[in-house]
């Protein structure tokens, strides 16, 4: 019984890594196809021929041809969140994040031109730039959500904590108020790490300066000597 269920599990994780694969090449074939000749003359059918799979394929992925050129890895969000909730509980919720995203970016590099490409598709097609806007505030909010239910399941508490003579509207705001802050932040972080890198690819390893960007939140953000 006990190798069947292995068994089992080692096939439904192969059918989820399929799937992810699946999702990544249309998406990418979405944004290559989008670069070069505009996302308003890609088709459907020419997405799923430079993916190598049928136009049914594709819509068990997407529900129009814009969801292909919104976010590149949709289920980076959930993969991310579900990280964040599995961290050990030693970790204070900016630890327990920085470990999420790095297991996320560990294949920065390789992925950086096509984040270059997606970036100039958004940026040339406005009503794409507002929807990846929407999806990414959505997976923000979705983090705080997230961040608070660690530190009210008795994680790591926050680094800042309100006085011990605040009252409990008080203790409710900064509950509130920190998850959103570290969401937005780290957001932020993740953005100055990938232009920060781009502009001196041969001095650091990508993920080197993203552990910088996040030792320097930890520690307040110092200022550095003149």
């Amino acid at each position: 019984m006990q190798g069947m269920s292995e068994k089992g599990a080692a096939q439904g994780g192969l059918r989820e890594r399929k799937k992810r694969a699946t999702r990544a090449a249309l998406a990418e074939a979405a944004v290559r196809l989008a670069a070069e000749h505009g996302a308003e003359k890609v088709t459907v059918e020419a997405i799923s021929a430079a993916a190598g799979v049928s136009v049914r394929t594709f819509f068990n992925y997407f529900d129009t041809r814009d969801d292909a050129f919104v976010v590149i890895d949709a289920d980076a969000g959930a993969r991310m969140r579900q990280a964040v909730l599995d961290a050990p509980a030693a970790l204070s919720p900016l630890q327990a994040l920085r470990e999420a995203m790095t297991a996320e970016l560990a294949e920065a590099e390789q992925q950086h031109e096509l984040w270059r490409l997606h970036a100039r598709v958004l940026h040339a097609s406005p009503h794409l730039l507002v929807r990846t806007l929407g999806a990414h505030m959505a997976d923000e909010t979705e983090l705080a959500e997230v961040i608070a239910a660690r530190i009210r399941a008795g994680g790591a508490t926050a680094p800042v904590s309100p006085p011990s003579c605040a009252t409990d509207e008080e203790r409710r705001s900064a509950l509130d108020l920190y998850p959103r802050l570290l969401a937005a932040v780290a957001g932020t972080a993740v953005r100055i790490s990938v232009e920060h890198w781009c502009a001196r690819q041969e001095e650091a390893a990508f993920l080197d300066v993203f552990q910088e960007v996040f030792a320097l939140l930890a520690a307040g953000l110092p200022a550095p000597p003149a």
